[in-house]
């Protein structure tokens, strides 16, 4: 009670105590933490995705040292994915994601969005990643779904203009028997009817 009364009606970046900060200095950090864009937000709050294992003392320090941003209060959510089922029919959890919601002392205002993103390989970047989808997707396919998988051939080709062809009545069913108009004998008679065979 006596911190509160001795600090009450100062502003935060005033006090000098106002939190723990740490001191272990850090060059090459091996964590992401991801600024979201949130126009349903305030300008004095910030949203970011952040590893399961940062806590709320973490970002208000690595805000503070990083980007000297006074953090006032801060928020965390963490969102389990949904369950899916792979290939296999076996069901299975994706990685739950964290996210960060900080109130900071002053407001950061979001650029406008660029209409040309030429500059950036937009183009390139969404290539990339759709082949990578493409072929982690295609890691986890069974030899059989990878057939399944695989572009058309030829004679799927040609039974697809088969059944275009008919269903546009271009072309006339016309049933097996008559269209081999009496070949049937000779193929039976040459390779045999197959009921009754030699081991």
């Amino acid at each position: 009670m006596r911190l509160a009364r001795k600090f009450w009606g100062r502003r935060p970046d005033t006090v000098a105590g106002l939190f723990t900060k740490g001191h272990q200095e850090i060059y090459l950090p091996n964590f992401t933490v991801t600024f979201v864009r949130s126009p349903a937000l305030p300008p004095n709050f910030a949203k970011f995705i952040v590893p399961l294992n940062l806590n709320k003392f973490d970002i208000r320090d690595y805000l503070f040292h990083a980007y000297n941003v006074r953090v006032l209060k801060v928020r965390s959510f963490i969102t389990q994915s949904k369950v899916e089922t792979n290939e296999k029919g076996q069901k299975y959890r994706k990685r739950a994601t964290k996210t960060m919601t900080v109130e900071m002392t002053e407001p950061f205002v979001w650029p406008k969005e660029p209409e040309d993103f030429e500059l950036w390989s937009k183009d390139t970047h969404d290539a990339a990643a759709e082949y990578n989808e493409k072929y982690s997707r295609h890691l986890n396919l069974t030899d059989f779904a990878i057939k399944l998988d695989a572009p058309p051939r030829e004679h799927r080709k040609t039974l697809k203009e088969q059944a275009r062809a008919l269903l546009s009545g271009k072309e006339k069913w016309e049933p097996t028997w008559q269209a081999m108009r009496g070949k049937r004998d000779s193929v039976v008679d040459s390779l045999g009817s197959g009921r009754y065979y030699n081991r």
